[in-house]
């Protein structure tokens, strides 16, 4: 008995580590939300080490919400940090749902993903610790019914 599930968490962790070697993110975190809402002064710092300067990536910003959440959009402000510290700042719309109010992304039960391209087939010019910062620019003060909200780098496909 206990050789046999020794033997299916051996399997599982061989299966879990090849699906891991195959992602393509060079970068991949999130921050839970106290409360499940995003405070207008809570923002969210991610430090990333590039090495390869040679590379086209894609910048995407990861949430999920509940279906509660009040709008079909949410706003971004995104400034960036390079290792120079010079600063790039942007908006971003991330759209959550079409006109009809029907959530975009993937649901499971009455959470949504989003996953919303922010800069594609860039090349980071310098290598060294970049700092991205992420907060919320809605006109609310404490954005209700999100969940997490994250940053993704991955090698352009």
């Amino acid at each position: 008995m206990i050789r046999a599930i020794a033997k299916t968490v051996a399997v599982i962790s061989a299966l879990w580590l090849a699906a891991s070697c195959t992602n393509s993110a060079m970068y991949d975190c999130s921050f839970d939300m106290p409360g499940e809402q995003w405070n207008r002064d809570s923002v969210l710092a991610f430090k990333v080490e590039v090495t390869d300067t040679v590379t086209p990536y894609n910048i995407l910003f990861c949430n999920r919400i509940t279906g509660q959440y009040p709008y079909s959009n949410m706003f971004l402000f995104i400034t960036i940090v390079a290792p120079d510290r010079s600063r790039q700042t942007d908006t971003l719309e991330c759209i959550l749902a079409d006109k009809k109010g029907k959530w975009l992304g993937k649901g499971f039960g009455s959470v949504w993903s989003n996953t919303v391209n922010y800069k594609q087939n860039i090349i980071f010019p310098q290598s060294g610790a970049y700092t991205f910062y992420i907060e919320q620019a809605m006109r609310i003060e404490n954005l209700p019914h999100v969940l997490d909200a994250g940053l993704k780098i991955e090698k352009t496909k």
